[in-house]
């Protein structure tokens, strides 16, 4: 068991490496902050290739820089795996959050998935309480012909018909919305109305169906990547080792601030001392992706007397 939990302890710092050097090279942006005149660095873009470098799927990366910033180093806690720290933190308010899991559940030492996801109002893998028992039947019967059986078998049961009421203006609401067209046009018009839609997020079977719908496009997103990529195959076979990450995070560090600043520069002319300071710079990055090109060829990483005191700035 010890071994084991080192395992995940192991498993939890890799993922949170990944979220953190994510976060250097691409840090979470405000919404409706400033965007990069040139499209090609967009943040999709960009973590899209660092995905791609180091052999991880896009939603892996992305998921990985999301839980990173919602959980800064100090709040990260010792013994609880990354899937509760990705659980977790989807509770809104931080303190609220970094409390959160420090307390786990009364009666318990650690926080397990399905705790966790019982804190945060999701569909549970075991459920316990009548309600969860509940939630996990309308997951079974998401097809219809099963629905449908469920449905009939638990109407021939006289105590359960007993309890069945129906409102006639709910009647007719669902006969009208038989139509899928229909029912989504009208039902995106409702949960564009805010009381509607909070209401309608206090219940569970269409909390989770919302939640159901949005893991549904992810995983079709992710199933287009590997169909369609033609990098997919080989990515998968990267060996990723720390320096390999760390390597490549500054490359993308690199590129993906100068895709940003470098536009800023359109129309504008630097003074000479500017120009001087800035070539010198250039000059410095050249050396050092001729050592970087000279390191991963060869495999030697020692400098001549020239580089070191080009990248001293002597």
């Amino acid at each position: 068991m010890a071994e084991l939990r080192e395992v995940v302890e192991q498993q939890t710092r890799g993922q949170f490496t990944i979220g953190d050097r994510a976060l250097e090279i691409e840090p979470i942006r405000p919404r409706g902050g400033v965007v990069a005149v040139d499209p090609e660095w967009t943040v999709t873009e960009t973590l899209q290739r660092l995905a791609e470098d180091i052999g991880l799927k896009f939603s892996t990366v992305k998921s990985a820089r999301w839980v990173a910033s919602r959980w800064p180093k100090e709040h990260r806690l010792s013994g609880a795996s990354f899937t509760v720290h990705r659980i977790l933190a989807n509770i809104e308010d931080s303190r609220e959050r970094f409390a959160a899991i420090k307390t786990p559940p009364e009666g318990k030492t650690r926080w397990t998935p399905d705790d966790a996801n019982r804190r945060v109002g999701r569909q549970v893998e075991n459920p316990v309480t009548l309600k969860e028992k509940i939630t996990a039947i309308h997951s079974l019967a998401q097809d219809d012909q099963v629905a449908a059986a469920v449905t009939t078998d638990f109407l021939k049961r006289p105590q359960v018909a007993a309890k069945v009421t129906v409102e006639d203006k709910v009647r007719v609401v669902e006969q009208l919305t038989r139509d899928e067209s229909v029912a989504a046009t009208a039902a995106t018009g409702l949960l564009r109305r805010p009381d509607i839609a909070f209401k309608a997020m206090s219940d569970d079977t269409a909390r989770f169906q919302v939640n159901h719908a949005q893991a549904e496009r992810g995983r079709q997103a992710r199933d287009h990547f590997d169909r369609t990529s033609p990098v997919a195959p080989t990515v998968r076979q990267i060996d990723r080792t720390v320096e390999f990450l760390d390597l490549v995070t500054a490359c993308h560090s690199f590129v993906a601030a100068a895709g940003r600043v470098v536009p800023g520069l359109r129309d504008r002319q630097l003074s000479e001392d500017e120009r001087t300071i800035v070539h010198e710079n250039v000059a410095r990055v050249r050396a050092t992706l001729d050592w970087i090109e000279q390191a991963i060829d060869t495999g030697k990483v020692d400098m001549d007397e020239e580089l070191v005191r080009l990248l001293k700035g002597e």
